[in-house]
C-alpha cells in the first residue's frame, strides 16, 4: 500500500508523516529527493530555487519525474505500507501505481493556518512573506497539486486540530485502507 499525501504548503502533510515515522511506518518525502538534486548541484535551497529546479526537472523529464526519483526508495522498503509525503500531480500518481495500491490522503488547511505554520516550521525554502507564500501556492496550483486534491481518496481538514489528533486522524485512516 502507498499512502500518499497530498496538500497545499504547510496545509500539515509533514506533521503527519513525522507522526507516522515514529509509529513504525516508512516515510518518503518528494521534497527532500528535489532538495538533494540541488545539493548534488550546489543550489542553495531557497524556495525560488527549489521550486524553479522542480519545475525543470518536470519539463525535462515530464510530468512524474519526481515520482520516478523515489520509486527506488519504494522498491527497497520492507515495509508493506509507505507513506509519500507531497504528491503534487496526478502523473506522480500514475507513476506510483506502478509499484502498489496507491490511497491518496489530501490534508486541507485555510491559507492563515497555512502561512502560520510555514513561518513555524522554519525550512530554508518556507515562505517568510504573503508575497512568497502566494508565489508558492501559485507554482503548486501550475504543476496540479489542486487536481490531486480534488480527487483524493480521503480528506482531513487541519484548521483546529492538535498535532497529534491530526496524526491519530490519519492513522485511523490509512488503518481503515489497510483492512
Amino acid at each position: 500500500l502507498i499512502v500518499c499525501l497530498t496538500g497545499m504548503p504547510g496545509a500539515g502533510k509533514s506533521t503527519i508523516a513525522d507522526g507516522l515515522k515514529s509509529k513504525g511506518y516508512d516515510v518518503i518525502n518528494m521534497g527532500n529527493v528535489v532538495r538533494t538534486e540541488a545539493k548534488n548541484r550546489n543550489l542553495e535551497p531557497t524556495g525560488p530555487n527549489l521550486g524553479k529546479l522542480m519545475i525543470e526537472l518536470r519539463e525535462k523529464n515530464g510530468q512524474g519525474a519526481i515520482a520516478e526519483l523515489v520509486v527506488s526508495q519504494i522498491e527497497n522498503t520492507k515495509s508493506k505500507v509507505v507513506i509519500i509525503d507531497g504528491i503534487r500531480s496526478n502523473a506522480e500518481l500514475e507513476v506510483l501505481r506502478k509499484h502498489g495500491t496507491v490511497k491518496l490522503l489530501a490534508i486541507h488547511a485555510s491559507t492563515n493556518t497555512r502561512f502560520g505554520f510555514l513561518k513555524q516550521r522554519g525550512r530554508s525554502d518556507d515562505p517568510q512573506t504573503k508575497e512568497n507564500f502566494e508565489d508558492r501556492d501559485n507554482r503548486e496550483i501550475g504543476i496540479g497539486i489542486s487536481n490531486s486534491i480534488a480527487l483524493s481518496d480521503e480528506t482531513i481538514s487541519n484548521n483546529n486540530l492538535t498535532k497529534d489528533e491530526l496524526i491519530d486522524y490519519s492513522l485511523k485512516i490509512i488503518k481503515d485502507w489497510i483492512k
